[in-house]
């Protein structure tokens, strides 16, 4: 390590982390991240507070510049899990209730697509929908990397297999 390398890792530790700074950095995109998996805006911004409570409270967790990726895939998480508690619930009522029909044909059909790709990614393990959402959500490879704590260079081959994952789930179970 040179002298300004030095230099700069002195200063920030004798720099308090700065909670409010990360905060205010973050939420958005976070929220809007979990807002593309929940599809319930409120919701979201319940699971990111809960994302950057779980931050707070965790010793585990990074207080430098590693905190970003903690966060991203903390989120992702738990809004998977919020998916899944979700699917379960649906599974679970005895009988489906009709939802009137209020909107023209094909902005219903894409409405039952995005369920379809919902419930795949729900049904696939976590570390490829976890993924295929942070992909999906604009971050580069570099990004991925750093949330999920992966080699950068695996990250493209990871991605692929997750993407023909999906591929051959959503066949399953819309093929019945």
């Amino acid at each position: 390590m040179n002298a300004p390398d030095q230099a700069i890792e002195i200063a920030n530790l004798a720099r308090p982390f700065d909670f409010d700074t990360l905060f205010h950095a973050h939420y958005c995109r976070i929220a809007r991240t979990i807002a593309r998996v929940v599809r319930d805006h409120a919701r979201a911004e319940e699971i990111a507070v809960e994302v950057f409570w779980k931050f707070w409270r965790s010793s585990k967790a990074p207080k430098d510049n590693r905190a970003g990726g903690w966060l991203y895939r903390s989120a992702v998480r738990m809004a998977l899990d919020e998916l899944r508690k979700h699917a379960r619930r649906i599974a679970n009522e005895s009988e489906a209730r009709p939802r009137p029909i209020e909107t023209p044909e094909n902005l219903h059909a894409a409405a039952q697509e995005r369920d379809r790709v919902r419930l795949v990614l729900a049904s696939l393990d976590a570390r490829q929908s976890e993924l295929l959402l942070l992909r999906s959500d604009g971050l580069s490879y570099n990004e991925i990397a750093g949330a999920l704590e992966l080699n950068p260079a695996s990250v493209g081959t990871l991605l692929s297999r997750a993407q023909q994952a999906f591929r051959k789930e959503y066949v399953k179970q819309n093929d019945r």
